[in-house]
């Protein structure tokens, strides 16, 4: 291991301004820096870079973290090769481990052994390709150049039983097994998973194979097969392509979702390169949240047969909890005799490119879906077509989003948006009385089991709300919260959880509560828990509340900074940089309470 003194030194003498300015154009702003999010399409700076704190934080995708962690994010660097960097930006000599062996990232990293076994599986098929004709010919009819190939590594698996023998000192190495290389029988022989296939690695983020997808060369089943899921890969959690994507889905403006490997390097070969796939299962809100952090635009692009419109409808209902008002997932179906491969060769790269950006937005589709099988011009079909609705558009998370498929509901089924939402249960029935009167509803918000509504903190309100949606974990800044009562540090613990890799938000609240059921914050989080039991606050208000939380804190952190320094003012008065931090910090405070304000409008 990399000594811990060693780490905290390197990050005392980097300047996480420098290190960032080095990727990204930044700008100041009263004591911080700003930038555009590089992990999220946006045109209005949010991504937040603290030099006193030497952090970043984006308040629109809610990724924060310090210099080691932007290289890993930005650059795709493991953890060593981060620290490296910066040790070797500031002129620092990583220390020799005294036993002499190499250093590993943190316990929680990915098995190395299984990492170096898929890399030497790697180089062997990219050996065997060039020795095969048959399997460059098949790439050559698919129009696929040497380039292409050696960008995404494309390999061959040679039809032999045991062709990595020749790759590997030991066949009989635990780690080729545990990898998903081999298979062994039920005599304890082992054989060669792949034989006789193109094959496709599969990268994790950092660019590291972790997985292979084969695709056979003659007529024989399965016509693609993919590496069993291992310690390093789960299919639900990784995207195709996605390595060699991320730069140019930021310069396209949107990440392009297809259903296969040979679509993606088909479309590289077109100058197509924003372009990922799901590795042989249904689009699930992992990968839609992976991607949400490269851009604000997803557009899934499928067949236009029963098929692709079945998996379209699959890739949307994974969706729907992921969405945000800020971003836009849209559906391209090309016409029956079309994949993306064939299509792009037909009509070229710029129908292609003109057919993704007139895609089909996810409301239009999802209203025109439902109405696929109700009849509207009967009061039987518009109360199926608002039936069918409710399910699924109740677990819309953006509340805007959420309030325009209600008014197209309301619209196709004759009805009102206020019936229609107490059709949803968003918004109770009201009594005559009440009708008649006028009265208003009372705020949404926690209620107690008496109906009397609890007074709380905003830290208090974030654990309720974050509870209630687990994915918001992510957008919390934990620079600002506040470790001074159990819900504060239930908070930061949950946000440290994340930032490792630990925590899995998409498990829900049940989840989440569970991973920490043996730590100090398990009677915390149990109580809140508890407490939101049919008490949940209100969807129509929700994101408003987490926003006006999350600038509550920020100016409770400016408030006290301010009072301090008023203080030292009376006290012992301030130096010249002191008094332009003061100013700076009532600025801050101000444009704060004019958003504050500009919101309630």
């Amino acid at each position: 291991m990399i000594p811990q003194s060693f780490i905290q030194d390197l990050l005392a003498r980097i300047d996480i301004v420098d290190v960032i300015e080095r990727h990204l154009t930044v700008k100041k702003g009263g004591a911080n820096y700003f930038a555009c999010c590089p992990f999220h399409g946006e045109k209005t700076p949010s991504f937040s870079i603290s030099p006193t704190k030497q952090f970043y934080h984006c308040f629109g995708c809610g990724v924060h973290g310090n210099a080691i962690s932007f290289l890993m994010e930005y650059s795709g660097l493991s953890f060593i090769d981060a620290v490296k960097d910066l040790a070797q930006q500031t002129g620092m000599q990583i220390p020799d481990e005294p036993s002499g062996g190499k250093y590993h990232a943190p316990p929680n990293q990915e098995n190395e052994a299984l990492l170096e076994a898929m890399s030497t599986a790697a180089r062997y098929y990219c050996e065997q390709l060039k020795r095969s004709p048959v399997a460059i010919d098949y790439l050559k009819r698919r129009g696929l150049n040497g380039e292409i190939a050696a960008r995404f590594g494309i390999g061959y698996a040679p039809d032999d039983w045991q062709a990595l023998q020749a790759a590997f000192p030991s066949y009989e190495a635990k780690a080729l097994l545990d990898a998903g290389l081999v298979i062994e029988n039920e005599q304890k022989r082992r054989y060669d998973r792949f034989r006789n296939r193109i094959m496709f690695p599969i990268q994790n983020r950092r660019g590291r194979v972790i997985a292979f997808g084969g695709r056979i060369l003659d007529s024989g089943e399965p016509k693609y097969l993919n590496s069993p899921e291992t310690p390093l890969f789960e299919k639900g959690r990784e995207l195709y392509g996605l390595p060699q994507a991320q730069k140019p889905i930021r310069e396209a403006g949107y990440a392009l979702v297809v259903e296969g490997y040979m679509d993606v390097v088909a479309l590289a070969q077109y100058g197509i390169g924003n372009v990922v796939a799901a590795l042989g299962t249904a689009t699930t809100r992992h990968h839609i949240q992976t991607l949400l952090r490269e851009t604000d635009r997803i557009v899934f692009c499928f067949d236009g047969d029963a098929a692709g419109r079945k998996a379209a409808w699959r890739a949307l209902d994974a969706s729907l909890e992921a969405l945000r008002d800020d971003v836009t997932l849209a559906f391209l179906f090309l016409p029956e005799q079309h994949d993306p491969d064939s299509f792009v060769r037909a009509e070229g790269d710029t129908a292609f490119r003109a057919a993704a950006a007139a895609a089909m937005p996810l409301a239009s589709f999802l209203t025109r879906e439902l109405q696929t099988d109700c009849a509207l011009d009967t009061a039987e079909g518009r109360a199926r077509f608002v039936h069918e609705a409710r399910p699924l558009v109740t677990r819309v998370a953006a509340p805007l989003l959420r309030l325009q498929l209600i008014k197209s509901i309301a619209e196709a089924s004759d009805m009102t948006q206020i019936e229609v939402e107490q059709a949803f249960g968003i918004k109770p029935a009201e009594s005559p009385t009440r009708a008649r009167s006028g009265n208003p509803r009372p705020p949404s918000g926690p209620i107690s089991s008496r109906g009397r509504r609890k007074p709380t903190t905003p830290v208090a309100t974030l654990l309720r709300i974050v509870l209630q949606h687990p994915v918001w974990i992510a957008r919390l800044p934990v620079d600002l919260i506040p470790v001074d009562d159990a819900h504060g540090r239930a908070l930061v613990a949950m946000i440290d959880a994340l930032s490792i890799g630990e925590l899995e938000t998409e498990r829900g609240l049940g989840g989440l509560v569970e991973h920490f059921r043996s730590s100090e914050h398990a009677a915390t989080l149990n109580k809140v828990a508890a407490e939101l039991v049919g008490t949940d606050y209100d969807e129509s208000v929700i994101e408003t509340l987490f926003e006006d939380t999350l600038r509550k804190l920020q100016a409770d952190a400016i408030s006290d900074e301010i009072l301090a320094l008023t203080r030292q003012s009376r006290e012992t008065g301030l130096a010249p940089g002191e008094r332009q931090r003061l100013a700076e910090l009532l600025l801050e405070k101000s444009q704060i309470r004019d958003l504050g304000s500009s919101k309630n409008l």
